[in-house]
């Protein structure tokens, strides 16, 4: 297969819009977490204001869940900060999130399908369904995190939107890369765009990982192409997911293997609380003192985590004093994924 460049990249977060600065940020131990007033207070990594430029045209918000509206404006940040990128064939692979609709809505569809204080399947296909603006459906549908930045930016080659909360991104660019790799397009899109900030994903985010997580949200895309189709900030040399079915230990150990042989000279890693501690004692060995931890900065942005540690790491690159770098991926699915970027170009 050819190698595959980073040709240009972009991000969302609560920094604002932009990638260039986020790796020394993470280098830095940076956070971005303020006070969230639609959870109650607590410590969040929320995008502030989106810009009208960038920003998704006010007729078709209520078509989108955050994540959606966060993906179109990622992208368009993308295309306009490198105009000579096709669009055409491009293709595109994302990793998205759980749905993310108006509360309102889902609170009338919900209270239609009630009965006796037990959600009633039946009672939801005759009363709860038609409880709610058929338009919510394009807001829970999550391959429409997908659509909607698609169709906007008029992108046509092959694609997918693949469910993450963590490595489910990894797999996103795994795919790009394989595409790009084989020929089948010359340029494609991915990375991964979400919001914990929903109340609904909230409320599941606290009870499976409990205390201490802050909740975060954003999107980052990375355009990959052949080497020769423009300069490259980068290469992205391996995308690979350990599944922790078997548990995390087994799923950690299976990642060393992979980690040793990037040889990187720093790692980002993007971790539960509760999973960060193993995360770190497998990077250590490997780069005593150039472990990062992203998410300080970005939070559990559960589908964008892996996409934002990514492009910072691949900002980390660009002053030249690293040549390699690894992203480790530990979400909240269990999964530890594995990315590898370098300067140049790895036979």
């Amino acid at each position: 297969m050819r190698p595959v460049a980073v040709v240009a990249a972009t991000a969302v977060t609560a920094q604002g819009i932009g990638w260039r600065g986020l790796g020394k940020a993470v280098r830095a131990g940076d956070t971005a977490a303020t006070s969230c007033k639609a959870l109650g207070g607590v410590l969040a990594a929320q995008v502030p204001a989106l810009p009208t430029a960038q920003d998704v045209e006010p007729r078709l918000l209520k078509l989108m869940s955050r994540g959606a509206r966060l993906s179109c404006v990622a992208a368009r940040s993308l295309f306009q900060e490198s105009p000579t990128l096709p669009r055409e064939e491009t293709g595109f692979f994302l990793g998205v999130g759980a749905s993310g609709g108006a509360m309102e809505e889902l609170e009338a569809m919900l209270d239609a399908s009630f009965l006796e204080q037990h959600f009633d399947l039946g009672r939801f296909g005759t009363g709860g369904l038609g409880a709610c603006n058929p338009l919510f459906a394009f807001q829970l549908m999550n391959n429409y995190t997908l659509c909607h930045a698609a169709i906007r930016e008029g992108l046509r080659g092959p694609n997918a939107a693949i469910f993450s909360r963590g490595s489910g991104t990894v797999l996103a660019l795994a795919e790009a890369r394989h595409t790009v790799a084989v020929g089948d397009c010359e340029v494609a899109l991915s990375g991964g765009a979400d919001s914990a900030l929903h109340p609904v994903t909230w409320a599941e985010l606290s009870r499976e990982e409990g205390a201490g997580v802050v909740p975060g949200e954003g999107a980052a895309l990375l355009a990959l192409a052949a080497p020769g189709h423009a300069q490259p900030l980068g290469f992205l040399n391996r995308c690979e997911v350990h599944p922790g079915q078997q548990g995390l230990a087994p799923a950690l150990e299976s990642a060393r293997r992979s980690l040793d042989a990037l040889e990187p000279e720093c790692v980002v890693l993007t971790a539960t609380p509760n999973r960060r501690e193993a995360a770190r004692e497998l990077a250590l060995p490997v780069c005593p003192e150039s472990v990062f931890d992203a998410s300080a900065l970005f939070g559990e942005s559960l589908a964008a985590s892996a996409a934002l540690a990514t492009v910072a790491a691949l900002d980390l690159l660009q002053d030249g004093a690293i040549r390699r770098a690894a992203v480790l991926v530990v979400g909240p699915d269990g999964d530890v994924g594995l990315v590898g970027l370098a300067r140049e170009v790895v036979s």
